[in-house]
């Protein structure tokens, strides 16, 4: 546990800022190459394709609210050790469960947004915790 969160701040706008300055990334060296690749038929992220419909698996890098178009997006950066993409859930400002760290398996069709590879509301499953 963190000294930061021992003892929580008090006061709504405390907490605000508590969770702004909070980490929001995992560093690279966190997660291993194709951890998780044998799991349920997933594929690589280097091998997904523009609209092709994938099933892959990672590790969450970052998780950030990213409005578009005015409408509220939940953005996470899911890593497979190798390559990464985008997984976007539209409409949704968090996900319980959905934070930096904290591995899952995505499946939905892949498009190509400013030269990366984007789910958009894709099907998820959540991997336990502490399970290494």
């Amino acid at each position: 546990m963190s000294p930061r969160s021992a003892h929580p701040p008090a006061g709504r706008f405390r907490r605000m800022l508590s969770r702004i300055s909070a980490a929001e990334s995992v560093p690279e060296e966190d997660v291993l190459p194709g951890e998780d690749a044998a799991l349920k038929d997933c594929a690589p992220i280097s091998q997904c394709h523009d609209r092709e419909v994938v099933k892959v698996a990672g590790t969450l890098r970052t998780v950030t609210m990213q409005p578009r178009a005015g409408t509220p997006a939940l953005q996470a950066e899911l890593t497979d050790g190798e390559d990464s993409l985008d997984v976007v859930w539209l409409g949704r400002r968090s996900i319980a469960g959905v934070e930096p760290g904290r591995r899952m398996i995505v499946s939905g069709r892949v498009s190509i947004s400013q030269g990366r590879r984007v789910l958009f509301n894709p099907k998820y499953e959540l991997r336990p915790t502490g399970q290494e």
